[in-house]
């Protein structure tokens, strides 16, 4: 059985190093031109799928925008995580989820076994990263993943993620970092966002040290690009999976513009890439 890591890595080197969020909100749906409904949330998906499966290095559906409708939903969702799967494009189910015990064990069945199966799904640490470990555990012997929260895009995350000396993010990185070591080397990740600046070095965090992949939101309609890629990651970067939604998603519901919105990520991305290299 391959890790999440080693597809995810072979996905990104064939793709490049770009994951295109499916965020179908009410804005989006109204955009595209279809019902704000379970109904317009499953062609706004499958259309996105079938458009940038060949280009995607994986697929991000948010639940949340699954969630507001209902069983009907929901099942949306079944139908899109399968779709993914279906397509051979690794997928990360954003659900953020944190919990302790049998909650997180039931978490870890629903999103990476049965109708919600993802290749991985994204976890909140604020309840101490150990109550996490067994999740990563079950993961691993799954095939599967984790994207852990470390250092968010958003300002008010720096509140908790930035508190004490090491600072709370710092021990999160440093407890994922030994899962890699020690569980599933490269199958669990960080979620740092592109515009957290240097808030990284400011707190002594050494991110291109860090054994496992960055999934960092930010890049196109948050405002990051090249030159805060290099900031936020330096020599790690070419570890970094670029999460980007909006930028891809408003050029719907056209095939061609979802395509031309994921291009111009790439090409950002690949120029952070390029000129980091180039060194």
């Amino acid at each position: 059985m391959t890790t999440f890591g080693q597809r995810l890595r072979q996905s990104m080197a064939a793709r490049g190093p770009v994951c295109a969020g499916i965020d179908p909100h009410a804005g989006l749906l109204r955009q595209w031109g279809l019902e704000d409904s379970a109904a317009g949330v499953r062609e706004f998906s499958l259309r996105t799928i079938d458009a940038l499966y060949d280009r995607a290095a994986a697929f991000k559906p948010q639940s949340a925008f699954y969630e507001r409708h209902g069983a009907a939903g929901v099942a949306a969702l079944e139908e899109t995580l399968r779709a993914c799967r279906d397509a051979e494009v690794p997928v990360i189910a954003d659900v953020k989820r944190g919990d302790i015990g049998s909650t997180m064990d039931g978490y870890a069945d629903a999103y990476l076994s049965g109708p919600l199966k993802a290749d991985a799904f994204t976890v909140s640490p604020y309840l101490g990263p150990g109550s996490l470990e067994a999740t990563a555990r079950r993961a691993a012997d799954l095939g599967g993943g984790l994207f852990v929260l470390a250092l968010t895009s958003n300002p008010e995350g720096a509140q908790i993620q930035h508190a004490g000396s090491p600072s709370v993010a710092g021990r999160v990185v440093e407890a994922v970092a030994a899962w890699n070591e020690e569980i599933a080397p490269g199958s669990f990740g960080l979620v740092v966002g592109a515009t957290i600046g240097d808030g990284a070095r400011r707190l002594g965090i050494d991110l291109p040290s860090f054994p496992g992949v960055f999934l960092a939101p930010g890049i196109g309609a948050q405002g990051a690009g090249a030159d805060e890629l290099r900031q936020v990651f330096g020599s790690g970067i070419a570890r970094v999976l670029a999460s980007a939604s909006r930028s891809i998603l408003a050029g719907g519901p056209t095939a061609a513009g979802l395509r031309e919105g994921f291009a111009r990520t790439l090409a950002a991305v690949e120029s952070a890439l390029g000129q980091s290299e180039s060194r």
